[in-house]
């Protein structure tokens, strides 16, 4: 049951010679494909209702993962005075999340090989040692820094499978009228998870008090730190309980693909590396996606050290970044359903999203820049830009996934999307490294969100569209 797609019967194709990878990509018209129409014997594939309780279970995996890898951002003024974390600390907790991505490709290449169940198992114990390290009680202060930045490191490695499988699981569970939403709902709740961070922590975390006298400063650090130590408990035990359901059921695969696509024949690992590295529409796409995405996941895992200078306070920050995602998540969960519905629309939704979040990330920049612009400055200007940005750029994600497995069809999703969360992710390395040394002056960060915008709206506009994947599962289907 573990070993999903690993013997190598299984990984023959199901349809006849003439419907193998290279007839995939070489589709260009109704007379090539008319061609090996008689080799296809399978009909349409079959669904099975069981689909929905895999991809619940992988989404709140993904949640989860999301909600721990963000636990620090949002109350950082507190884990400064209850741990005595440097502004160095806060940066690496976040820094943690793109560090995992690190090995990356080992996970794709397990992805690739023993198929999703293990990966997942694999994903999930990791999350669990990450939770449960970071609540070992100790009383030295340097010690549990340490064990808190091992478990960050620790769920920063689930990272990989949790961002690169959705596209993988709904090809493997889900028609091809239903790929599109299942790609958005898998892949946006991990974003969901991180966006309950900046609710769960401040409202749970008490902010610091700096003006109390000695005694109750030392009394509010207790409590503080009492209050930190509530929440990595019931992540832990959230964690916890989605890893004994994984292993209790979460089947490789079903019995029967879904579709003609998920039943076809992938380029191998290697294969696979050449395809995509020598895809010049593949690289400018997955540019279009790694540079923003990048810069507004660093962005967002700092949100409240940004918009301190502006004298926004922790709770507000919070709820800021908190409806900024949920808005990119149902938006996406939508767009995704949209273009189910009306599909080879994938390159105009993009340029409508970004063109939005060029025009958000402009607004929001010039006017935390109210000495010089004149603009408005105040909550309700900021939480419109903010969230406005985050519905924009969130709801990108989905539409890009489909798009990149569309491009390269037979490429297997897992390695496609592995190469561009492994960019997008060092992107927001980068910055976050900057960030550590460069602090105190954030208005550089503020300025990459629109220009990292603007590029990727002109790569989009550049960009020509194929989908490959899409037109065998019509055709063959008929």
């Amino acid at each position: 049951m573990g070993s999903g797609w690993s013997s190598e019967e299984e990984r023959q194709p199901l349809l006849g010679p003439g419907l193998g990878p290279a007839a995939g990509t070489a589709w260009r018209s109704r007379e090539a494909a008319a061609a090996v129409l008689p080799a296809a014997a399978p009909g349409p594939g079959r669904v099975y209702g069981r689909r929905w309780l895999v991809l619940l279970l992988f989404s709140l995996l993904g949640f989860a993962q999301g909600l721990v890898w963000n636990t620090w951002g949002p109350i950082q003024n507190s884990a400064r005075q209850a741990y005595g974390f440097s502004s160095w600390d806060i940066a690496l907790l976040v820094l943690w999340g793109p560090i995992g991505f690190l090995p990356c490709f080992a996970f794709m290449w397990l992805m690739d090989k023993r198929g999703l169940r293990i990966t997942v198992l694999l994903t999930s114990f990791l999350m669990v040692l990450g939770t449960g390290l970071r609540c070992i009680p100790v009383s030295d202060l340097m010690l549990k820094r340490r064990l808190i930045h091992g478990g960050q490191l620790l769920n920063g490695l689930a990272g990989p499978t949790v961002m690169n499988a959705a596209p993988f699981l709904s090809t493997t569970w889900f028609s091809a009228d239903e790929r599109a939403t299942a790609t958005a709902i898998a892949s946006m709740l991990s974003y969901l998870g991180g966006a309950c961070a900046f609710l769960v922590g401040p409202l749970l975390v008490p902010a610091p008090n700096g003006t109390s006298p000695l005694l109750a400063s030392e009394n509010s650090r207790a409590h503080i730190k009492d209050r930190i130590e509530t929440v990595l408990y019931a992540e832990f035990g959230v964690v916890c309980l989605l890893f004994s359901a994984t292993l209790a059921y979460f089947p490789p695969r079903p019995p029967l693909p879904p579709s003609v696509a998920a039943a076809s024949q992938r380029l191998s690992y290697r294969h696979s590396f050449c395809r995509l590295l020598s895809n010049l529409r593949f690289l400018m796409i997955a540019l279009a996606y790694a540079i923003p995405l990048g810069v507004f996941a660093g962005w967002s895992g700092v949100l409240d050290l940004i918009l301190t200078p502006v004298h926004v306070s922790q709770v507000d920050a919070g709820w800021i970044g908190f409806w900024s995602i949920v808005g990119g998540c149902v938006v996406g969960i939508a767009m995704a359903r949209f273009a189910d519905f009306i599909r080879g629309m994938l390159k105009l939704i993009l340029l409508l999203l970004f063109s939005g979040a060029t025009l958000s990330s402009t607004w929001f920049t010039l006017t935390c820049l109210n000495s010089i612009t004149h603009l408005p400055l105040t909550t309700v200007t900021l939480y419109a830009s903010c969230i406005l940005l985050g519905v924009f750029l969130n709801s990108s994600i989905p539409i890009f996934f489909e798009l990149f497995v569309e491009t390269v069809y037979p490429v297997p999703e897992g390695i496609t999307c592995g190469v561009v969360t492994f960019l997008s992710n060092m992107f927001m390395g980068v910055l976050l490294f900057f960030l550590t040394f460069y602090h105190t002056e954030l208005s550089w960060f503020n300025w990459c969100l629109p220009g990292s915008c603007l590029l990727s709206l002109l790569l989009i506009l550049c960009f020509r569209e194929s989908y490959d994947r899409l037109y065998l599962d019509v055709v063959v289907s008929v």
